[in-house]
């Protein structure tokens, strides 16, 4: 029986690209999951239709991170609809790349708020669940642009670099309660989002990967999920950047 079984785990921008892969790895793996969408309803009903279909359970709220009340509802639902809660994957993010001299004020807050607020809403009551538990894992999704800084993200960057700093002082905090907070900084991932950019621009982020490659939302989702097992539990404030050479 794999650890995961019967265990509740929590994944925020669930619906699409990078989260999407994670909810299905750990429905895969026999977990329990709930994630939160803002607008891709579709595609996430067919989710959580497909995860049910498999043999498993799932959850979708129609729910925004920046929404404090919003997002401690959703936590306290799976708590109510699932018994526990065993993981969360803080995957909820958004970007406006502009240099600094053209973004606006609201360029600024909606990814400050939604990368970095947005973590706080929903980490704040899923720890509390995990610190009564004496057990839990958090994993925090950040960037290597937290890690190094990439030009036209001073915004992105600056949220993505508070997520480490976050992760490294929440795990000190509960590391006492067996609940274990790391960061996964990730580079170029295949998505939607990525798929979107022109194919000159792609070729010219390639080169400087020293793999050669992007990501798959699938690789992310695998490392994630071993940052959530058993066999990680003696790793915590820790970022682990997956990102093909790009910031070494």
């Amino acid at each position: 029986m794999s650890e995961f079984e019967g265990r509740a785990a929590i994944v925020t921008g669930g619906a699409r690209g990078i989260g999407r892969a994670m909810v299905k790895e750990l429905a895969g793996r026999g977990a329990k999951v709930a994630f939160n969408y803002t607008r891709s309803r579709e595609q996430a009903d067919a989710l959580v239709e497909e995860i049910k279909s498999a043999g498993g359970q799932a959850l979708a709220f129609q729910a925004d991170v920046t929404d404090t009340a919003a997002a401690e509802n959703m936590v306290k639902a799976v708590k109510t609809e699932f018994g526990s809660v065993d993981y969360l994957v803080n995957n909820a993010g958004i970007t406006r790349d502009k240099l600094i001299m053209m973004m606006s004020e609201e360029d600024w807050d909606a990814v400050i708020d939604t990368n970095l607020k947005g973590l706080f809403n929903v980490t704040k009551p899923a720890v509390s669940i995990m610190v009564r538990q004496r057990r839990g894992a958090v994993l925090n999704i950040s960037s290597v642009s937290g890690v190094v800084g990439m030009a036209g993200q001073t915004n992105y960057s600056a949220s993505k670099a508070g997520v480490i700093g976050f992760t490294k002082a929440l795990a000190k905090e509960i590391a006492k309660r067996n609940v274990t907070v790391n960061a996964l900084a990730l580079g170029l991932i295949e998505t939607e989002m990525t798929a979107a950019l022109a194919e000159e621009y792609r070729q010219r982020m390639i080169e400087q990967i020293p793999l050669g490659r992007y990501g798959t939302a699938e690789e992310a989702a695998r490392i994630a999920v071993f940052l959530l097992s058993d066999d990680a539990r003696y790793i915590t404030g820790q970022v682990i950047q997956a990102d093909g050479g790009l910031a070494m």
